[in-house]
């Protein structure tokens, strides 16, 4: 019986490490994406721009690096407008078949929290229907 207990206390605190570690990894990643929500809208902005001038680039550099960015970001732009309308559907019939699964009540409050959660998450990167 002695043996039996200490294996009970051992696996006691187990349980208990894990869910200490459990909790400091979930309190952790919530601490960061406030932070993150936190910040202001150009401060990611403002980084880029000081990692930028910490590798002390030549001014031939600079225009190259700058150009390379705002084609790459205009490549992207146009691969979001042009793939845009396949994900509106997929979002459409994920909703439609969400709204079959809920009671009226319920996917009201869905969306309502979704918009929500949406609002926090993308502040100033909705796109059409609020997405």
């Amino acid at each position: 019986m002695d043996n039996k207990n200490k294996w009970k206390v051992r696996i006691a605190a187990l349980v208990v490490f894990l869910l200490g570690f459990t909790a400091g990894a979930l309190a952790f990643n919530g601490y960061q994406r406030w932070v993150r929500a936190d910040r202001a809208p150009g401060q990611r902005q403002n980084n880029f721009q000081a990692m930028i001038e910490s590798l002390q680039l030549t001014e031939d550099q600079k225009t190259q690096v700058h150009q390379i960015l705002a084609d790459t970001r205009e490549q992207l732009r146009a691969l979001r407008r042009e793939s845009e309308p396949r994900f509106e559907e997929i979002r459409r019939q994920a909703d439609e078949r969400l709204q079959k699964v809920m009671t009226p009540e319920q996917w009201q409050q869905f969306q309502q929290k979704r918009s929500e959660m949406r609002g926090r998450g993308r502040r100033g990167r909705a796109g059409p229907n609020g997405r």
